[in-house]
């Protein structure tokens, strides 16, 4: 411990998604920690389902506090490691004595997390089932023994809905339930306690446009864990090594962009070739989808140009999903503010929520 109560040993967030860090290390064939909120009491940082990746080399993805608790979990993870044997670790910071032995977190809640190990010897399960769901955009679920008195479930026992067996009655059942937006949930049977996960579908994000501007934005929303797919009309622009954190980039004609949102799943669309012609393809055929936001990147006399070229028709079908000006208002002018602007306004509405400020609401 140092002065300030804290390990020296700290963990090191890689500054990734889940999802990368987990593709790098699984290639490397090194095994993972896998930390997971089982329970939650009062206010905590993360709630029961949330999940971290911890590497023996300190490094990690994700967060289950503010990174207060994070130097603790790293020294369990390494027992966890080194013995392949699962445990739960309990923090309370809901007294004075979460001051006094150094933590310090003053959030009035508390948590149990779970560390599983993740290695080639049990296939990376659960994560690997999740890692699939996502990629296949496939409802899934997974469940963690996170207390037991029974030795046919043992704590950290992982089991997968594609692969129910050999579960209590009542678990089975709310395993493979596949209701979209779920909770994690948990189940008691057979004096054991299993926590049921949903697999959370990142949102696709389909970029029409590949200027340098986009870059930014690509981060971000990789940084969120998004699923991005660039198309642009240049080849020159179209690059996929100037996109190394997006799923695909490709080079096609602005007209052929009809095909793909009509035989390809996204959540959002931005629009933002800066070339006219291109940009009125694309909103014509994002016209005739079912994305929920469309982002047109301009200012408002371009777009009310573009709404006049693509007709009335289908700018009545694109009605309230289109957003534009796109981004919320937080004064940005660089390209890595509106960037922010962006995808701060695509979460806000894809999550059903107005991105207004916190300190003006209500408690």
């Amino acid at each position: 411990m140092n002065s300030d109560g804290q390990n020296d040993d700290n963990i090191n967030h890689s500054g990734v998604s889940l999802s990368e860090f987990f593709r790098h290390h699984r290639q490397r064939r090194e095994p993972l920690v896998l930390a997971t909120v089982a329970r939650t009491i009062g206010s905590t940082y993360r709630k029961a389902g949330a999940q971290m990746l911890i590497a023996r080399d300190g490094t990690a993805a994700g967060l289950l506090s503010g990174g207060c608790l994070e130097a603790d979990l790293m020294e369990r993870a390494r027992t966890v490691l080194d013995t392949g044997r699962a445990m739960t670790v309990d923090y309370d910071t809901r007294s004075s004595d979460d001051v006094i032995w150094g933590i310090g977190l003053g959030c009035e809640g508390a948590m149990t997390i779970l560390l599983t190990r993740l290695s080639e010897e049990n296939g990376y399960e659960p994560f690997a089932f999740a890692e699939r769901s996502r990629e296949q955009r496939t409802l899934g679920r997974f469940s963690l023994v996170i207390a037991s008195n029974n030795a046919h479930y043992p704590v950290g026992q992982a089991s997968r809905s594609d692969a129910p067996a050999n579960l209590p009655r009542d678990v089975t059942a709310t395993l493979t339930a596949m209701e979209p937006r779920a909770g994690a949930s948990a189940v008691e049977a057979d004096d054991a306690c299993f926590l049921i996960v949903p697999v959370e579908l990142p949102p696709h994000l389909l970029l029409l446009g590949a200027g340098p501007d986009a870059m930014p934005l690509v981060e971000f929303a990789a940084a969120l864990g998004w699923r991005i797919s660039v198309f642009d009309h240049r080849p020159a622009y179209a690059i996929a090594e100037r996109f190394p954190r997006a799923a695909r980039v490709q080079n096609q004609p602005a007209a052929a962009i009809s095909h793909t949102v009509a035989t390809e799943h996204f959540d959002a669309a931005v629009v933002m070739s800066h070339h006219l012609p291109s940009d009125q393809a694309y909103l014509a055929a994002l016209a005739d989808s079912d994305i929920g936001y469309v982002g047109l990147l301009g200012p408002a006399p371009r777009r009310v140009r573009l709404l006049t070229e693509i007709g009335p028709s289908a700018a009545q079908r694109l009605g309230s999903r289109l957003y534009g000006p796109i981004g919320l208002d937080i004064g940005a002018r660089t390209p890595e503010a509106i960037a922010l602007a962006i995808v701060s306004e695509i979460q806000a509405v894809l999550s059903g929520h107005s991105g207004g400020s916190f300190s003006h609401k209500k408690d």
